[in-house]
């Protein structure tokens, strides 16, 4: 097992976690120094003369770069046990890192979350974040997480190629794997933790205004594509009806361009993967439930519009309106 610690200006609470763990474990600690500077050196070397391992970054490239810099080392030298990350700033228990390894090595753990239940003395502004992050990931995913912002992590070696895949450079990093997880085949879970911050969390080095957005920005992508592909399904359909004056060929071609759009969008710029076998599996499954949903959409416009005599603008709202929730639900748990 290794622990993969990213830091960023650390001070002696580093040592300590360090210390900490050594102390229950002969475990290996790998440290990556994401470009603290001079000032922060003297540290690092007593991290290395104390066993660990420590990688460097001349300049900061934010902490998705540090443990992507991690995971990559660790593929390098063929690490075949679990991997843990933990934060550098003392919030994260010795006790708590060690059952995450723990909890991984039961079978079918994947990626494992390290949850804080935000009981006690919480700084406003970190309940407030991980509550908001938990109800907006929940709402795009259909996936429950308590904690989405936990950066106590713990994955199996064979994941290694996957992790070393995920896009981002900074916080944003760690959302992408939860945007990403479900879809590629791994499952989340979560082992509560004891909640713990410091003079009210003051070390954290999240940027209020950028890292939220940066951490927000592919969840609104991934409503943006599909808010997008309706739009251009609404404008086409009402296009190709008028000049065909048939329905179902209206409904075919604009579901399928419509379609293709969405897809695409999902795949270069809110999960931004190029995996062949992944790409084969998603195209499949999302052009199959495609098919079931334009042929529902079709049934549907059929008996507002044709037999109803509805107008066409109002028998496609009202049409969407009443397979939105079954679409929706079915493209996040089978496809996305």
């Amino acid at each position: 097992m290794t622990i993969l610690i990213p830091s960023y200006e650390p001070d002696e609470r580093l040592l300590l976690l360090v210390y900490r763990l050594k102390e229950l474990s002969d475990v290996d600690i790998l440290v990556v120094d994401d470009g603290s500077g001079e000032l922060y050196q003297h540290i690092f070397k007593v991290l290395e003369t104390s066993g660990c391992t420590v990688l460097h970054h001349d300049t900061n490239r934010g902490k998705g770069g540090a443990l992507k810099t991690g995971f990559h080392y660790l593929k390098d030298i063929g690490e075949q046990g679990n991997i843990i990350c933990a934060d550098s700033d003392g919030q994260h228990l010795p006790e708590d890192i060690m059952r995450i390894s723990q909890e991984l090595d039961e079978p079918g753990r994947h990626l494992m979350l390290g949850s804080r239940q935000f009981s006690g003395k919480v700084p406003f502004r970190s309940r407030f974040g991980n509550t908001l992050t938990r109800m907006v990931y929940s709402f795009t995913t259909g996936i429950k997480i308590h904690d989405t912002q936990t950066g106590l992590r713990g994955f199996p070696a064979h994941m290694l190629d996957w992790l070393c895949q995920i896009p981002g450079e900074r916080f944003e990093y760690e959302m992408n794997m939860l945007l990403r997880a479900q879809k590629d085949g791994y499952a989340i879970d979560e082992l509560f933790i004891n909640t713990i911050y410091l003079e009210h969390n003051k070390s954290s080095h999240f940027r209020p205004l950028m890292d939220s957005i940066s951490v927000y920005l592919p969840i609104l992508l991934f409503s943006a594509s599909s808010f997008l592909s309706g739009i251009l399904d609404f404008i086409l359909l009402l296009q190709i009806q008028y000049f065909t004056g048939n329905l179902f060929i209206a409904v075919l071609l604009s579901r399928i361009c419509s379609s293709t759009f969405n897809f695409t969008m999902n795949r270069r710029y809110v999960f931004a993967t190029s995996q062949d076998s992944t790409l084969r599996t998603s195209l499949t499954k999302y052009f199959t439930l495609a098919i079931i949903v334009l042929l529902l959409n079709y049934g549907v416009l059929f008996m507002y519009h044709e037999q109803l005599g509805m107008p066409l603008i109002l028998a496609k709202l009202l049409t969407e309106a009443s397979i939105f929730l079954i679409s929706y639900w079915a493209q996040r748990r089978y496809v996305y």
